[in-house]
């Protein structure tokens, strides 16, 4: 795999490209701002992007402008944005936009590297990775709607917008396959979604929230 790191830290960028290579992935460049990755984007062309939310020299929101210039530019290239905070704005953003080959990582709760790599694998594969912590604090700013699901569905569409599938979902909550069906049933029908034609009800679902 190709990757690209944007990363104002240099112990931590340093620490990552190590990580990589020792993995047997090419880390083609590391950068310590936006400005640097966007310029060398074209012609290094990797398969995924690793960017911090806040870098130079501003340190609030370089890393969110290039993900979304990335996204529109190259959308082929695959976005894993690694952040100390939850920005909702930008978790709008990504899933407002198909929804594909983007992921959403809290640094703090990167508890292991296997769990860092396999993000990295499902971004490449054009999967959904959103941080489960980062999934709570956006779910404690919803309304009623969202106030009317179960425990259980909470954990079930917490689980969708980590871009689990119904088998993923089977093994980490240990129920049943026809467990999770009646959840998401339930969590779709109580956020109004109905079944249409070229709409994907789980991506509708998180959308819901973040809208309300």
């Amino acid at each position: 795999m190709r990757v690209m790191l944007a990363e104002d830290s240099a112990l931590l960028r340093e620490g990552i490209r190590s990580l990589l290579t020792d993995e047997g992935h090419d880390v083609v460049a590391a950068y310590g701002t936006a400005d640097e990755l966007l310029s060398r984007l074209a012609a290094e062309r990797p398969d995924v992007v690793v960017v911090d939310v806040r870098m130079p020299p501003t340190h609030t929101d370089e890393g969110v402008r290039a993900a979304v210039q990335i996204r529109e530019r190259w959308p082929e290239v695959g976005i894993l944005v690694l952040s100390q905070y939850v920005e909702r704005q930008f978790a709008q953003v990504l899933l407002g936009d198909g929804a594909r080959a983007v992921g959403y990582l809290l640094k703090d709760r990167v508890m292991g590297v296997d769990d860092f790599l396999d993000a990295l694998d499902r971004v490449r594969s054009g999967g959904l990775v959103l941080d489960p912590d980062a999934v709570g604090q956006l779910f404690r700013d919803t309304t009623h709607r969202l106030e009317m699901l179960s425990e259980r569905e909470r954990e079930v569409l917490g689980l969708m917008a980590e871009g689990r599938t119904n088998a993923g979902i089977v093994r980490a909550l240990f129920i049943s396959t026809s467990a999770v069906e009646k959840h998401s049933n339930a969590i779709f029908d109580k956020l109004g979604l109905l079944a249409e034609d070229g709409y994907n009800r789980r991506v509708l679902a998180i959308l819901r929230w973040l809208e309300s």
